[in-house]
């Protein structure tokens, strides 16, 4: 009886393990989107929703008046022909484009790239209630908003054209590198409880501030360039920061402070018209007690600010200054192409 009893142990014992190691049938796909019906749908949105853990949804070239959300999803990547090539309309009765997760659901491992997305009703792109999402490669025209995230990377994407504000977080944990954010009300506004890190991006052109830290945000700024905008970073709320190696020139105002918000800084070059370092009022007032003995007053010398071309001189003074090569988001011009003004429009 004995006997009995372990073979039935390790027959069931065998079989789990042969369950266990067999391999997923079909293995992961390439699902097709394509206008003229020669892909395996026309609807972004039926294409997602067919996708499974692992698919591909490649948009073929096209300009899609639709919308899409994605959620309750996990690991599936969204890949446009360009971005250039595929656009995001959206539909007149919906309100913003692209949705990642969808209250009460959210959506894990995500991966978007290769495409221009529109705002509609003033929103382009959301993302609620989801984690590990990244977003690389895209020309986003309208603001792009998180709300309750985590683990969100922004990558190489080109944000600009929103009333209101480029990229907003409340209560999420996002990284941004390498972006190019531009004409917005306001460039990035880190909010609530949120932790966000910004690193090499280039900001411009913003109607007031490049940054905005608030409420008990947490943000650190390293290797950035916030120029010609109305102010470089403000610090409010009970927000705290950690700001360094960055290049914050060409604005009216440099570094702004109110309330109990606190920034750390460090190696930062600051050039700008109404002042480097002020508190808020009724008007603001210069506060030189808040620069750190590292951070430096000096014209970066672009290569040619007036065309955004904001990579540094040769004879800037901007080079090794403590553990960075150069301040700002750009290498100089010895140390890139001279045919490329490093940014994207």
């Amino acid at each position: 009886m004995r006997h009995l009893i372990w073979l039935l142990g390790l027959v069931v014992w065998l079989g789990g393990v042969a369950w266990a190691e067999a391999p997923v049938a079909g293995g992961p796909r390439t699902i097709a989107v394509a206008l003229d019906g020669t892909g395996d749908f026309t609807s972004i949105q039926e294409a997602v929703d067919a996708a499974k853990k692992g698919d591909t949804v490649f948009l073929k070239p096209g300009v899609y008046p639709q919308d899409l959300t994605i959620h309750s999803k996990e690991k599936i990547k969204l890949v446009g022909a360009g971005v250039d090539k595929v656009i995001m309309l959206g539909r007149e009765e919906v309100v913003g484009v692209l949705h990642v997760g969808k209250w009460p659901y959210g959506a894990t491992d995500i991966e978007i790239s290769g495409l221009t997305i529109n705002e509609h009703g003033g929103h382009a792109l959301g993302i609620f209630n989801g984690r590990g999402i990244t977003l690389r490669d895209l020309h986003v025209k309208g603001m792009l908003f998180g709300q309750q995230v985590q683990d969100v990377r922004i990558e190489d994407c080109v944000i600009g054209g929103s009333e209101t504000t480029g990229v907003q977080f409340a209560d999420s944990q996002a990284v941004l590198v390498g972006n190019f954010i531009h004409d917005n009300d306001h460039g990035v506004n880190v909010a609530g409880k949120s932790e966000v890190r910004l690193e090499r991006n280039v900001i411009t052109r913003s109607l007031f501030e490049a940054v905005v830290v608030n409420d008990r945000a947490k943000a650190v700024l390293v290797s950035n360039t916030l120029v010609k905008n109305g102010g470089g970073a403000a610090f409010i709320g009970a927000s705290q920061s950690e700001v360094s190696g960055n290049v914050v020139g060409l604005n009216k105002v440099g570094f702004l402070f109110a309330g109990s918000g606190q920034a750390k800084t460090s190696f930062n070059a600051l050039y700008n018209s109404e002042g480097n370092y002020m508190r808020a009022g009724s008007p603001n007032t210069e506060a030189p007690d808040l620069q750190s003995a590292s951070d430096l007053t000096a014209d970066p010398r672009f290569v040619d600010a007036e065309h955004d071309d904001f990579r540094l001189r040769p004879d800037t003074t901007l080079l090794n200054r403590g553990q960075f090569p150069y301040l700002g988001a750009l290498p100089p011009l010895s140390q890139s192409s001279s045919s490329s003004t490093g940014q994207r429009k």
